[in-house]
This record gives C-alpha cells, sequence and structure tokens, in this order.
C-alpha cells in the first residue's frame, strides 16, 4: 500500500453532517489523509459526482466511510453502489450505524411526518402547503425527487457492512484508527466495532458508585449536582450502564448523562432494555404506586433510552403506524 494512495469514499445519507465535521476535527491529520489517499466521492468536500462512482470499475474504491441512515430512495441507491465499488464499506457513526437520531421516526410514520413538515407546519405561509412527490410535472420538464420511504434503515439492514464506527459524532481518534488501521493492514475482524471499547461508559467514568437508590429523576438543570458522584444515583438520566464507551465519557465528565450515542455495551442486545434494567435497579420503591410517581419525572422513556438506536433495537419501528 506504501506504493500506491487509497481510494476513499466519504457519503452523507440520513444525518446532520456531524460525521464530516468530525473528518475535519482531525485538525493536521487531514493533511496525512490527503498524502494517504484520493478522495473520489466526498459531497460537501470534493467535486466528485454520482456518475464518477458509477463509472468505477466493481471494487476501485478501498474505503467508504458512509455516514448516515437509509430514509429514501437516494440513500439506498448510493448504499448499494458505495458496496460494490468498495472493498471495505464502514458504518461510520450512530446514524449508518444503528438508525441515530433520524430513526426516531420510527415512532411515527410517513404520513404524520409529512403533514406536520409541510401542511401543519406553523412556519408555512398560508397558501403553501403541498406535500412534495417524488415527480412532479412542470413548464421545462419533469422533476424528480427521491423517495421517502415508511421507515428508516440503518445501513446493514440494506447491505453488507464490514466494519462499524459509532459517535453521534465519532471522536477524531476513531477517525485516525479506521484510516491508518487500513492503511498498516491491521484491520480487525470483518463486523468489528472500530476505534471503541469493550467496557461500558460506567466502566470509564471517574465518577464514584455507591449503590445509593433514588427517589425522583431529574433534568441536568433542575438540580445543583455533586461533580464526583454518579450521575445516575442523583437521578440524572444517564445511559452509562448500557453504553459502550471509547469516547472519553465526554458526555458525564462535562455534568450530562451519556446519550448512548455508541451504542449498546459489547453482549448486550438491546440497548434501551438494558437501560430499562438499570433504572429499574436503582429506583427506591417496591410501592406500585410510588413506582409509578418517580417514574412519571422521565418525559419520554422511549426516546431517551432507544435515542440513536430504534432501527437497530429489538422494537424497530411502531408496528400499527
Amino acid at each position: 500500500m506504501a506504493d500506491r494512495k487509497l481510494q476513499i469514499a466519504l457519503y452523507w445519507a440520513a444525518a446532520c453532517g456531524g460525521c464530516d465535521v468530525a473528518v475535519l476535527d482531525t485538525d493536521e491529520f487531514i493533511l496525512e489523509v490527503a498524502k494517504l489517499a484520493d478522495i473520489r466521492l466526498w459531497p460537501i468536500a470534493v467535486d466528485g459526482k454520482y456518475k464518477d462512482v458509477e463509472n468505477m470499475a466493481d471494487g476501485e474504491l478501498d474505503l467508504t466511510l458512509f455516514n448516515g441512515a437509509i430514509r429514501n430512495s437516494e440513500n439506498e441507491h448510493l448504499a448499494k453502489l458505495l458496496r460494490r465499488k468498495s472493498k471495505a464499506l464502514v458504518a461510520f457513526g450512530s446514524c449508518a450505524h444503528m438508525g441515530g437520531i433520524p430513526g426516531l421516526a420510527n415512532l411515527t410514520n410517513k404520513e404524520e411526518i409529512l403533514t406536520r413538515a409541510y401542511l401543519n407546519n406553523p412556519s408555512i405561509e398560508s397558501g403553501s402547503q403541498k406535500i412534495p412527490q417524488p415527480e412532479t410535472l412542470v413548464e421545462t420538464g419533469k422533476l424528480n425527487l427521491p423517495q421517502f420511504y415508511k421507515r428508516v434503515y440503518k445501513l446493514s439492514d440494506i447491505v453488507d457492512v464490514d466494519y462499524f464506527v459509532p459517535g453521534c459524532p465519532p471522536a477524531p481518534h476513531q477517525v485516525k484508527a479506521v484510516l491508518l488501521a487500513y492503511v498498516k493492514g491491521e484491520l480487525p475482524e470483518k463486523g468489528s466495532v472500530v476505534g471503541a471499547s469493550q467496557l461500558t461508559v460506567c466502566d470509564d467514568c471517574k465518577r464514584t458508585k455507591t449503590e445509593k437508590k433514588v427517589k425522583k429523576f431529574y433534568r441536568p438543570y433542575q438540580i445543583i449536582q455533586d461533580p464526583g458522584k454518579c450521575l445516575l444515583e442523583q437521578g440524572i438520566l444517564c445511559l452509562g450502564p448500557a453504553t459502550r464507551s471509547g469516547c472519553g465519557v465526554r458526555c458525564p465528565d462535562t455534568g450530562l448523562g451519556c446519550r448512548g450515542c455508541y451504542g449498546p455495551a459489547p453482549n448486550v442486545i438491546d440497548q434501551g432494555s438494558k437501560f430499562l434494567s438499570a433504572l429499574a435497579a436503582i429506583i427506591d420503591s417496591k410501592n406500585p404506586d410510588e413506582i409509578e410517581k418517580i417514574i412519571a419525572d422521565i418525559p419520554d422513556f422511549i426516546s431517551i433510552a432507544y435515542r440513536f438506536g430504534v432501527p437497530a433495537s429489538l422494537l424497530q419501528r411502531s408496528m400499527h403506524k
């Protein structure tokens, strides 16, 4: 590999763009990337076109970092195209890994989303309500938009994925890890999570844990917290017990509970169920009525426990929708 530059691509599907920023957050390492690789497609940064990728030979790309969930037909087309053209395809970031924040749309349905966005949105001027269609005839011809799917998929639901890099967004050291691992020929077993840990966030957290139980849950702004004590034991929701580590405990170290963006801890099948078990163990009551009042302080359990992973969960989506 030393005599040949890597051929790489980066693609942004249903996501916020933070994963692309994470690549830039490697600072001066981005200059090393330029030395090591030719970037053949990166829509926000270089002028590669879809047609350029379509004209490549299968397997011509060494590595593709694919960020974002699969929300529409364009996302699916590029996922399948880049899979075919890439020797190694990486699900880069929480949205590709698990469905991410876009995956919360699986708790509702396509019709409700479009109605809220285009018909009942208070920012829309009167008379401008119109739901976009996949095909619209205008004077100059036919306009086409990607087909909006009924649900959100994680990348591995659509194509075979070689490696997973979790995080919202991944930490810069993970970007370096996956690129350098490829350059050095030190890639782990296919299907591995790259640049993260085999521990939980709690394992790496320096806050003191005393197995104290709680009678009330708080949002971070509602309580003056002890900076040295476990957030969950202070009644602040923290997904640390259910979440893979590797982020550097960034959220708990700043006084915010872990959001769960690195996905389920190793050997955990369903992140939300694991978190539910942790919550049940910490509630200081055996009285059903009192327990009901305690959990009433949790505003939206599903959206907290599965914030980044509804499509990857046992739930998958709201089945009655």
